[in-house]
């Protein structure tokens, strides 16, 4: 029997406790507000009324039997997952902890190379050996893509032991792989798949756009519902299908580093923001995409900019989200970085992301005609004040997937030191340094560092490109191994596709 998808059980408990006009001798300390008046004064009085922890009335995220378990399993329903839980940390929390429920410290898992920093983290906390896939690369916009099924079962031969596949649906630039095809290649040989979703939350309610996960037969998936379905910043869904997945160890490994004091707010946010989705999504979404596709033609007849479409033939892009509208301006004389400045400083616009070649619209079911159109307006009179020409940068090819010498988790737990860059030939990385764009790791905790990498770093550096991971921001040095605490077999985390 479907359930009831108008209910919002967090939402209405909320509503119920601050109605009552309780009296709080319980945290948070500064008591609706009373405690931080200059704050209150600013968001408002029912905002920290609403700014709760656990209690029998509220549930208790750990281990929800009321409120909170009636809105997941409403969720679950509108997902079409068998379960789902809420995560207040962001998605980062739901990746780690699939991560570390498929796997136990040394296992083997497959991912690709432009995994999030947030898989890393997952890999540095769970102790898991990586198998990396090189995704195929967009040389004229400079950003990665997606892996095959025929990588996957590649590396499935080669590393018969690996205990989960790892794939994101889609990418920071909306370009998704054949995730079906994937899941029929790992489910073959019994070993799960999980999911990255934190920009494919919009996904499950159009025929348009790429497969959702839960759709594609994934068994976990973690699902930003903050950036594409409207709820609060932080706040996310982690989805299962049952089979390969036991729903009791993953909520066990989410206990361990889920907060006893999640904030009621966001709570309250996703099971509101579920209800819309499972009540209008369908049109919500649609409604984006007919703007979208009327920003997009319009974009395209601009000279001097390109806009990234799906690349047909790219075993890489098996589908594409139209959603990400990533713009090329080189042809504009600029770079990326340079638009993204020129918008926010001139315009007041602020965009998702640029790079050396590109800036990224994000669109959302919350973008206005009103908003859009202001938006062409505004690129149309930068396109028309510029000469169009090439911008002098240039992306270099990436350098070979590093050498793998020790597992991250002990790169990132052994003794290290600071040296300068230029130096470092030969030495084991101990951080790592990621690159927009393509938004692929160029070294990870643990792995060698060549002289071709630091080249291309150096290159990079002289373009102005946006570097992060290293301890030194400038990566005038970079943080080495110095001592290897507990050196294990070197991992089988090369390059298979």
């Amino acid at each position: 029997m479907a359930l009831d998808q108008t209910r919002t059980p967090v939402f209405d408990a909320l509503k119920q406790y601050v109605d009552q006009g309780t009296i709080p001798f319980h945290v948070p300390g500064h008591k609706q507000g009373e405690g931080l008046p200059e704050f209150t004064d600013f968001v408002g009085k029912r905002v920290m009324e609403m700014d709760l922890t656990c209690m029998p009335d509220l549930d208790n995220i750990c281990n929800p039997r009321g409120p909170i378990k009636d809105a997941e399993a409403l969720t679950a329903e509108a997902y079409g997952a068998d379960q789902a839980f809420f995560l207040t940390n962001g998605t980062t929390s739901g990746i780690q902890a699939m991560i570390m429920a498929v796997c136990q410290p040394g296992d083997k898992i497959i991912l690709p190379r432009n995994a999030h920093k947030s898989a890393i983290s997952g890999l540095i906390i769970s102790g898991v050996r990586p198998v990396y896939l090189e995704p195929e690369m967009q040389s004229d916009f400079g950003v990665s893509m997606g892996i095959s099924p025929e990588q996957v079962e590649r590396a499935l031969k080669v590393h018969p032991d690996a205990k989960a596949v790892f794939v994101i649906n889609p990418n920071y630039y909306g370009t998704a792989s054949d995730l079906e095809g994937i899941v029929r290649a790992a489910h073959a040989v019994g070993v799960p798949v999980i999911a990255d979703e934190a920009h494919g939350a919009h996904l499950y309610f159009s025929d348009e756009l790429p497969l959702s996960a839960m759709k594609a037969g994934v068994d976990l998936a973690a699902t930003s519902t903050h950036k594409l379905a409207g709820s609060l910043t932080q706040s996310s869904i982690l989805l299962i299908r049952e089979g390969l997945i036991n729903p009791q160890h993953v909520k066990a490994v989410l206990n361990l580093g889920q907060t006893t004091s999640p904030s009621y707010i966001l709570l309250a946010s996703l099971d509101v923001a579920r209800k819309q989705m499972a009540l209008k999504g369908r049109q919500l979404v649609s409604d984006m995409l007919e703007r979208t596709y009327w920003l997009r033609r319009e974009l395209g007849k601009i000279a001097g900019i390109r806009l990234l479409e799906k690349q047909t033939g790219a075993t890489g892009c098996h589908s594409f989200d139209s959603t990400k509208i990533t713009i090329n301006v080189q042809g504009l004389g600029m770079s990326g970085y340079e638009m993204e400045k020129i918008l926010r400083s001139e315009y007041r616009i602020q965009v998702e992301l640029s790079d050396l070649y590109n800036v990224i619209i994000l669109m959302s079911i919350g973008d206005t005609w009103e908003a859009i159109t202001n938006l062409l307006v505004v690129v149309r009179e930068m396109a028309a004040k510029r000469p169009h020409k090439n911008v002098l940068k240039f992306l270099p090819p990436l350098p070979a997937l590093p050498e793998v010498s020790v597992l991250p988790r002990e790169a990132f737990y052994s003794q290290t030191k600071l040296i300068p860059l230029e130096e470092a030939e030969g030495e084991i990385s101990a951080e790592s340094i990621m690159a927009y764009p393509p938004g692929i790791p160029l070294v990870c905790p643990g792995e060698v560092i060549s002289r071709d990498l630091i080249e291309y770093v150096v290159v990079l550096k002289q373009e102005n490109a946006d570097l992060q991971g290293p301890e030194d921001p400038s990566l005038e040095k970079i943080k080495v191994i110095k001592e290897v605490l507990h050196m294990s077999q070197a991992p089988d985390a090369e390059e298979v596709g």
